[in-house]
């Protein structure tokens, strides 16, 4: 079905305000990362190390991994919208909340509910996505909705580093956080649309390889318990799942640790540390729209073949963290951090976006980011606990080596998943 022009022009809209409103949930989530070296060094007395950060984080990833599963299905039953802007809403309010506090027990509870809030709006995005874009490119709009956590994450680090270089303190950031978010919040409330029946236009046809096969190439009711049932009884289904748990470990090590890694090894300042970070999403968005737009030219095989490849590459990257000693001053690991980033974050875009709206539909397209994403994430809960521990107790280097072991196994896992795919192209022949 060709689209109208006033079709195309909404779809644009809506993918820049999906793209913003992403964007500004990490001003409330880098926010910790920036200001990581600053709370160390101000609440040393209260026995805040590395360790304790990384308990923290972890916890709170542990929640927000809980809430992916709960999120993905809560949007596919009441609409993408309402969980992205309660996403929102939710990080608004538990960003000021950890600026006002000043304790361990606080700042975890903070930020616990923090994460918890914000595991609502990326299976908002998803369930959007897919009534308003063809599965025939699934991968250049995801690739394209990708840069809100990449981009975004790079512009929150530079201009939370900004604010902290300008001298305005740990809670400044948080509070000036919290205050972009709630601009972005009514943007979105205003102006994002759920579907083109909203402007009344007609949505287009979703992937006719989706897991509930005719059923969910177009719109219709169906129960969670339905959802789920054909979801959870999918063996590539999990194996995706694997794949996410080991991308999104390494991927939220980097998110987590870089500031403190560059302040102790490179010996960067604190607010240069934190600006040098932002070329890890930087790096990142540029590789997710290299990797969807050639996703969407390499046939059903595509992204498998990408996210195989990437982690392959990957492994080298990760070997300079871990087995090299930088002298101090040394740009060697800002260049391989460029490089984990290029390699990994186009692949790792897949898995939630891309790759679930080929799995879901538009029947459980949300349901099935969910689980992967928050499979994902409890690897995500090593990258707070496990890093933070080994870079505590035996140094850097042996967190880098836990790393690389983590992408090796990762990668054989995408070459089953790939071999999977082959498979499947030649039972069923693109048409």
């Amino acid at each position: 079905m060709e689209e109208s022009p006033r079709m195309r022009l909404w779809q644009r809209v809506t993918l820049a305000l999906m793209i913003t409103g992403y964007a500004g949930y990490y001003v409330c989530r880098s926010n910790l990362s920036i200001v990581t070296p600053v709370l160390i060094q101000e609440f040393k007395h209260l026995g805040i190390t590395k360790q304790t950060i990384g308990d923290m984080t972890a916890l709170a990833t542990l929640f927000y991994a809980f809430g992916k599963f709960f999120g993905g299905s809560l949007a596919d039953k009441v609409g993408g919208k309402r969980v992205f802007l309660f996403g929102m809403i939710g990080s608004i309010l538990c960003t000021l909340f950890f600026g006002l506090t000043g304790s361990v027990p606080l700042f975890t509870f903070a930020w616990i509910l923090n994460r918890t809030a914000q595991s609502m709006g990326w299976a908002g995005m998803v369930r959007i996505s897919s009534r308003w874009y063809s599965y025939t490119t699934y991968g250049a709009v995801m690739g394209a909705v990708s840069l809100s956590f990449l981009f975004g994450d790079f512009l929150s680090r530079q201009f939370l580093s900004q604010l902290l270089h300008l001298g305005m303190g740990w809670r400044g950031v948080f509070y000036s956080a919290a205050a972009t978010l709630a601009v972005l919040f009514v943007i979105s409330l205003l102006f994002l649309k759920e579907s083109p029946k909203e402007i009344g236009e007609e949505e287009p046809a979703g992937s006719p390889d989706n897991l509930f096969g005719e059923a969910g190439a177009t719109e219709n009711d169906a129960s969670v318990k339905e959802i789920l049932g054909t979801v959870l009884r999918s063996g590539v289904f999990w194996m995706v799942c694997l794949l996410s748990l080991g991308v999104t470990l390494v991927r939220e090590t980097f998110n987590t640790w870089t500031p403190l890694y560059l302040t102790e090894v490179v010996g960067l300042a604190k607010d240069v540390a934190g600006r040098t970070s932002s070329y890890f999403p930087l790096a990142g968005g540029v590789s997710v729209l290299v990797c969807g737009y050639l996703s969407d030219k390499l046939g059903r095989a595509g992204r498998a073949a990408i996210i195989f490849v990437g982690l392959l590459l990957t492994v080298p990257a990760l070997m300079v963290f871990a087995f090299v000693h930088f002298p101090k001053g040394s740009a060697l690991p800002i260049y391989a951090l460029g490089t984990v980033a290029f390699m990994l974050l186009g692949p790792y875009s897949f898995l939630s976006g891309a790759i679930s709206l080929d799995f879901g539909g538009k029947k459980g397209s949300a349901t099935v980011c969910g689980w992967v994403d928050g499979v994902g994430y409890l690897g995500g809960v090593a990258s707070g606990k496990v890093i933070g521990e080994l870079a505590e107790k035996q140094g850097w280097g042996s967190a880098f080596t836990f790393l690389t072991v983590v992408a090796i196994c990762t990668a054989l896992v995408a070459g089953g998943y790939w071999l999977h795919q082959i498979r499947s192209t030649r039972l069923k022949p693109t048409s």
